[in-house]
């Protein structure tokens, strides 16, 4: 019997209650055979990106999986290259944030969460930390999948395009940051992680 671990990182002011989120874990769930299981991790992260990646990096590492997948939308893309990169395993970044410091300076001071009005500080410390976590260059395309929005009002799919050369890319005519139609790409993001 084999086990995958499937590790989601949800955005910047998101929560694992995200529509990409609840939409891959119930396609996943339903991969899972006796032979072939996959467990799910999608936890909440946190204001810190040091705390929210030394949370996750303790679950994987505690982990008795074969194999681990990452996927990450936004700045949990731009975690996911560092996991994968951390771990030499398949990551698949859904517009991601590939330069997360220079994207959420601006953004330094009270924010709140989208689905709860949770307030939080995001401090001028946290962007050191993204630069500490900022991966220069994927090591093997082959084991990336990119889907990027020409209609993403926050982030530039070019950037994206440019970042993951070489590796498997989805490129959308349209769409927006949180990928509205994301239920139609859902079937390749699953067959790229069973490959």
């Amino acid at each position: 019997m084999t086990t995958t671990l499937l590790v989601y990182l949800h955005g910047f002011r998101s929560s694992p209650n995200s529509s990409k989120a609840v939409m891959t874990r119930e396609a996943v769930r339903a991969l899972s055979t006796p032979g072939n299981a996959y467990a799910w991790y999608c936890p909440q992260l946190l204001a810190s990106p040091k705390e929210s990646m030394d949370m996750v990096i303790k679950h994987i590492d505690q982990s008795t999986a074969d194999r681990i997948v990452i996927i990450g939308s936004s700045l949990g893309g731009f975690y996911t290259n560092y996991l994968a990169e951390k771990y030499q395993c398949k990551g698949v970044a859904l517009n991601p944030a590939v330069y997360a410091a220079r994207e959420l300076e601006p953004h330094v001071g009270m924010m709140t969460a989208y689905d709860s009005e949770e307030p939080f500080d995001f401090r001028a410390e946290y962007i050191d930390q993204l630069r500490t976590l900022q991966v220069s260059k994927i090591s093997d395309p082959q084991r990336y999948f990119l889907i990027a929005a020409k209609g993403d009002e926050l982030l530039d799919w070019k950037e994206m395009v440019d970042f993951y050369s070489g590796a498997k890319q989805l490129v959308l005519e349209g769409s927006d940051h949180g990928i509205a139609d994301y239920a139609d790409h859902l079937p390749a993001v699953i067959d790229f992680i069973e490959q």
